[in-house]
């Protein structure tokens, strides 16, 4: 009988000792998986980042080309087309020729905040 209690006992303690074990690896494992995330996680950041930047930029590019666009057709227009010159500087200058009524009409924007600013009061 005292021989069958030492055995299991010495069962026992090995099965604590394997299961001490496989926690140890677990958190081995653990641990270098953590170390591994951690090495990956900064770069992957800043390329994150980085495509957010570049979607950015290329928004402003084709903002810009737009733009460029436009007035590059208004300077075209301006040098080639004499009516449009002409409607344009009397436009901006406020001149008209000889016989012409004009009639300027307020902004819409405008009247709207008018009317906004007298229903708060």
């Amino acid at each position: 009988m005292d021989q069958t209690y030492g055995d299991f006992r010495a069962r026992r303690e090995a099965t604590v000792w394997q299961r001490l074990n496989r926690i140890l690896r677990v958190l081995l494992v653990l641990a270098v998986w953590l170390v591994i995330v951690s090495l990956f996680v900064p770069p992957y950041k800043r390329l994150v980042q980085s495509r957010a930047e570049i979607d950015n930029l290329q928004v402003q590019v084709d903002e810009q080309q737009t733009l460029l666009s436009r007035q590059t057709r208004e300077v075209n227009m301006l040098k080639t087309d004499v009516t449009y010159l002409e409607t344009i500087a009397r436009d901006r200058l406020d001149l008209m020729k000889e016989g012409e009524t004009i009639f300027r009409l307020e902004p819409a924007r405008a009247a709207k905040t008018k009317a906004a600013s007298s229903a708060r009061r």
